[in-house]
């Protein structure tokens, strides 16, 4: 089959890592030596290609993923550049969904850091094969050794390096590559273009015949016939390890460890080659499953333009007012003029125009098929997530993952003309982005917007400025809260009342328990003895959700806890789907205002990295702030201090850290869970 070989060919990867390890500085030298950029951009200076954004151009970080596509080998890479911060990790969430692999970037120096492990388990979760890239190797302090057993130990796994460092911090010259017993040194005036292979310097030559003796017998214990030549004493090349490497890295078993410098030019060509040697082509990793939505059925698309299309949008982008849809084509082909089925939507869209994207750049083409990364322009009620495909064959896909926002601001409009395009550039913000909110507080006439952190909300009101001319003033940040209860209770209630001349009956009487932390909310039918038929049970359900959006504290939602509807009282002909969805609602307020309500906020995980003589100030600091310190571990002379705070106490924290610790202490923090709320 002709498409067969073409996806043997292809590679839909994404670069992920901690913020600020170079995961952008390596996509910028991928582009440079496959020849698809024809200059060096960098992320310091604000010329990065993947970083086409104002508001990432002025921080140096990458707030959006940007995706790309280059040649090497005869091989179509698709490339997806995700951001490190955690405010933005939906952008990492859904990049993964749709990647078949990723290279996971860490910094020589600091090895793997928080949000590795976080975007680490993310592509776990999705059973995405990785590549380790030990970047930075010619900084002060750089540990090579030290990261691989860290991989090993907070990941799980078998790392693979396949590579050594030549060289050490600012004499870091190249790789001793292991596979194939050769040393690797780049040619600075070339900017990395062009490098030399030699003989391994003899001085160096026990200790890479060492790693390659230790690499060949890890590799050995996964395939018998390497185990008998190695023990035989028969050479073995690299290539009989590429593809017991390969088969250990698709089955998630083990990674591929290799190092270098991105920001030097060293080490981009061979992590390229191990792209196309370790990573899965679409025709590596299992069929697409979706649920057809009309048998209910389980059903599978192979990735073959053979098969009916099948696609998910990933991504949203208002570009110039109108709708960019980024989707990953799973099986079939899309073309320009044809219809597609949004079956989460249940709505019919024709195709106007496809692009394969090059960051913000565009190339139309007329179709597209399984296994490719593009933007399509024309759909209309596509969102993150969306299933699109084939009207006459429908399946519904799995979705993305979205996160909740844990913290809100008011914004108001500074002036009139501002005002009337607030809420419809804030529709189109929250689009784009599934963990931005916002809604028009009934009572205050406020608009409140929530997001991921306090980062995500200043790049949101950016945004307003400059790309919707929405000038607007943001209040102090409030955290989300959430509310719960401690004990149990039965709530009861009866509504009868008539509405437009027909009276409406009905009673539900419910018993409320709490649920642990995290299980969120359930509703279980027990009534048994008839008093209520089971044709109003969806209605009674659909009334306890809509009490589950506000609670009776504060007006916040309510989470985790259990409900018991165990009977209540039907009259025939006045009985209604309206009275009893009502009734359930008051049932519930009535049984939770009896179950001990409690306000709860949410806690972050912070992971503060201090040099030692600041530990004092430090800890004092968390302790002030109601935070519970869980683990200190000395990293060299740095202490790596592991805390639990409530998020409401986290805010200027950044501020103060920095002046406590001469600038030279930084944190990150991600959400962890809700908990009581802390008393001032």
């Amino acid at each position: 089959m002709a498409d067969a070989k073409r996806l043997k060919l292809y590679r839909n990867i994404g670069i992920i890592a901690h913020i600020d390890a170079g995961k952008t500085t390596v996509t910028e030298r991928v582009l440079f030596y496959t020849g698809r950029s024809h200059r060096m951009g960098e992320v310091h200076d604000g010329t990065a290609v993947m970083d086409w954004m104002e508001q990432e151009q002025e921080r140096g970080i990458t707030i959006t993923s940007a995706v790309t596509a280059c040649l090497w080998r005869g091989h179509e890479i698709h490339l997806i550049d995700t951001p490190g911060h955690v405010d933005f990790t939906i952008e990492v969430e859904r990049s993964l969904r749709v990647l078949d692999g990723a290279i996971a970037v860490f910094s020589g120096v600091d090895g793997v850091e928080p949000q590795s492990e976080t975007v680490w388990h993310q592509a776990d979760r999705y059973h995405v094969p990785k590549i380790a890239f030990v970047n930075k190797m010619d900084r002060v302090g750089a540990d090579f050794d030290s990261t691989v057993r860290q991989i090993e130990e907070k990941f799980r796994t078998i790392p693979l390096p396949v590579q050594l460092p030549l060289g050490a911090e600012s004499d870091f010259r190249g790789v001793i590559d292991l596979l194939g017993m050769q040393q690797i040194t780049w040619l600075d005036e070339t900017l990395g273009a062009e490098f030399e292979t030699g003989d391994i310097d003899p001085e160096l030559l026990p200790a890479a015949v060492e790693a390659r003796e230790n690499l060949v017998a890890k590799l050995g214990e996964f395939d018998d016939s390497l185990m008998e030549r190695y023990l035989e004493g028969d050479e073995i090349t690299g290539a009989d390890l590429i593809p017991v490497i390969r088969k250990l890295t698709l089955d998630l078993k083990a990674v591929p460890v290799l190092c270098g410098s991105a920001l030097k030019n060293k080490g981009i060509q061979p992590l390229l080659d191990s792209i196309v040697d370790f990573l899965p082509s679409p025709l590596d990793v299992p069929p697409i499953e979706g649920i057809n939505p009309q048998t209910k059925e389980v059903e599978q698309r192979l990735s073959s333009d053979a098969e009916p299309l099948a696609s998910l949008a990933f991504k949203i982008v208002m570009d110039q007012g109108r709708k960019l849809t980024y989707a990953r084509i799973y099986s079939g082909v899309m073309r320009v003029g044809a219809d597609v089925l949004n079956v989460s939507k249940q709505s019919r869209e024709k195709v106007s125009r496809i692009f394969q994207m090059h960051a913000n750049k565009r190339e139309r083409v007329e179709t597209a098929g399984a296994g490719e990364l593009v933007a399509i322009m024309g759909l209309k009620t596509a969102t993150t997530g969306d299933s699109l495909c084939d009207p006459a064959k429908p399946l519904l896909l799995e979705p993305v993952e979205v996160y909740e926002p844990v913290i809100s601001i008011s914004v108001e409009a500074q002036t009139r003309p501002d005002q009337e395009k607030l809420l419809d550039s804030l529709s189109k913000l929250s689009e784009e982005d599934p963990t931005f909110r916002y809604f028009e507080n009934a009572d205050t006439g406020q608009i409140i917007v929530s997001g991921m952190g306090e980062l995500h909300l200043e790049i949101v009101l950016s945004r307003l400025d400059r790309d919707y001319n929405v000038r607007v003033r943001a209040g102090k940040p409030q955290v989300v809260y959430r509310e719960s209860i401690t004990g149990e209770a039965e709530g009861g209630a009866v509504f009868d009342r008539e509405i437009g001349g027909a009276r409406h009956f009905a009673g539900v009487d419910l018993f409320i328990s709490p649920r642990e932390r995290g299980l969120g909310n359930q509703v279980l039918n027990k009534i048994r003895d008839e008093s209520i038929p089971e044709s109003f049970f969806p209605a009674i359900l659909q009334g306890i959700q809509d009490a589950f959006s506000s609670g009776t504290i504060s007006g916040y939602p309510v989470v985790d806890i259990g409900v018991d509807v165990f009977g209540g009282t039907f009259h025939e002909n006045v009985s209604s789907e309206l009275a009893f969805r009502v009734a359930a609602s008051m049932a519930f307020r009535n049984g939770f205002d009896k179950a001990g309500p409690i306000l709860l906020e949410p806690y972050m995980s912070v992971e503060i990295l201090t040099p030692e003589e600041f530990l004092g100030e430090v800890l004092g600091e968390i302790n002030m702030r109601k935070g519970r310190v869980e683990n200190i571990v000395a990293r060299k002379a740095i202490q790596v201090i592991d805390a639990v705070v409530p998020l409401s106490r986290m805010f200027g924290y950044s501020t103060s850290l920095r002046s406590s610790t001469q600038g030279r202490a930084t944190f990150t923090m991600h959400f962890s869970h809700y908990d009581l709320a802390s008393q001032a």
